[in-house]
């Protein structure tokens, strides 16, 4: 299957960049909105997906152990192209991915559910997606479980950007605050020397 990127990619990958949170270690309250919707949804796989330029990273992960994969064989590739939750009742079936190697082989995705996170925007980062090794169909409360589940994914990270931020604003009053000081501190000196030197 040919990887089909969204219209808005080069800006979309840029705004992922200024969450400035690929490659980072892993959080708790990600961690535990990874959790909630592997139990919700009762899957044995869960992840925070974010897709880049050319992978797909997990922020967070239940049931895998991988931290990444090629974005060529993402299902979440597919899944931030949708307007909502995109469901893959069983790949093997499904024309689109059954020559997927992440269906044909570890870990044997069958049911696939993504929600894309999607800023305000309009960028589409990546998704909170459940994961099964067996087909099945996604009851309306799980994919409502999993709509909602997926803007506190996005809450989070607006949270931790702004938390980001915020520490980078205060250390640059900090900082301006001790040239200022160095400044003065100067100024007083030279005052010092002018007023010794008139006596």
């Amino acid at each position: 299957m040919e990887l089909v990127k969204p219209k808005n990619e080069e800006r979309r990958v840029a705004a992922l960049e200024k969450y400035a949170i690929l490659d980072t270690d892993p959080e708790l309250a990600f961690d535990d909105l990874t959790l909630l919707a592997s139990f919700v949804c009762k899957t044995p796989i869960a992840l925070i997906s974010l897709i880049d330029g050319d992978r797909q990273w997990f922020k967070s992960r239940v049931g895998l152990d991988v931290a990444e994969t090629s974005r060529e064989v993402a299902l979440c590739s597919t899944a931030i192209l949708q307007p909502d939750v995109f469901v893959v009742p069983d790949a093997l079936a499904d024309e689109r991915f059954r020559n997927n190697p992440l269906v044909a082989a570890e870990p044997h995705i069958r049911f696939y559910a993504g929600a894309p996170l999607v800023t305000e925007d309009g960028y589409a980062l990546g998704t909170l997606c459940v994961i099964d090794q067996k087909p099945r169909d996604m009851a309306p409360d799980e994919k409502d479980a999993l709509r909602a589940l997926s803007r506190l994914v996005l809450a989070q990270l607006e949270f931790r950007r702004n938390l980001i931020l915020l520490k980078e604003a205060l250390n640059d009053r900090t900082k301006d605050e001790h040239e200022r000081q160095l400044e003065c501190q100067k100024l007083q000196a030279t005052l010092m020397r002018v007023l010794h030197l008139e006596r």
